[in-house]
Formats: structure tokens, C-alpha cells, sequence
């Protein structure tokens, strides 16, 4: 496998789940827990290029905080906890926040390296 010739098994969601660059394969993805490399260091892709915007998070804001809510609601409905028992949901909600993060950046990315959509053009 070259750089030039991606590996046909690497699809997004593959390389979404494992932080590998949607070119070559290689966990390399990251710089951390939710920030990109500057780019592969393995055949130099530049993850710069690629605009994942803030579509992630706002997505996530929706999905999580449901989550959440819905979660704190029920365990107050059927146990009626002490009020303190509820501070477990600042970690739940932060988990499930940054691993949502971190996977629905990399698809993305991996999404538009696949269908490599073009600067867009007004008709003329």
C-alpha cells in the first residue's frame, strides 16, 4: 500500500473508529484527544486542508444533552436519589462528549477525503 493507493478496506467509518488517515492507514490522525495532527506522519497527508468545521459539536450538543437529560430524568423518576448522586452526570456527559467529538471528526474528515467535493464555482 503507497500513499498514491489508499487501502480499499480503510473506509471511513473504519478509520473514524480507529484514528487512521483516511489515506495510507495509520494511526495518525490525532495530536490528542479531539485535535488533529497538522498531518500524517506517514505520507504526509495535511489534515489542514480538510474543513470539519463545527458541525461535530453541534450535532453533539443535541444528541448528548438528550442523552443525558432523559438518563437524570428516569433515575430521579424510578430511584428519587439524594440531589449529590446526580453529579455523575457531569463525567457521563463529558465522556460521551469527547468520544462523540473525537469519532465524528474523524468520519467527517474521512468522508471528505473520500468524496473529495471541489471548491465551489458560480455558473457562468
Amino acid at each position: 500500500m503507497s500513499p498514491n493507493h489508499p487501502d480499499p478496506e480503510n473506509s471511513p467509518l473504519s478509520a473514524a473508529l480507529k484514528g487512521d488517515c483516511p489515506r495510507c492507514g495509520a494511526r495518525t490522525l490525532f495530536n490528542g484527544w479531539i485535535a488533529f495532527a497538522p498531518k500524517c506522519r506517514s505520507c504526509g497527508l495535511d489534515f489542514a486542508s480538510f474543513n470539519v468545521g463545527d458541525g461535530p459539536a453541534a450535532f453533539l450538543i443535541f444528541i448528548v444533552g438528550t442523552i443525558v437529560v432523559v438518563a437524570a430524568l428516569l433515575v430521579d423518576g424510578v430511584f428519587m436519589p439524594p440531589w449529590w448522586v446526580h453529579l455523575v452526570w457531569v463525567p457521563v456527559a463529558t465522556a460521551l462528549t469527547i468520544g462523540g467529538l473525537r469519532l465524528s471528526k474523524a468520519w467527517l474528515l474521512a468522508q471528505e477525503y473520500k468524496h473529495r467535493p471541489p471548491e465551489g464555482r458560480i455558473a457562468g
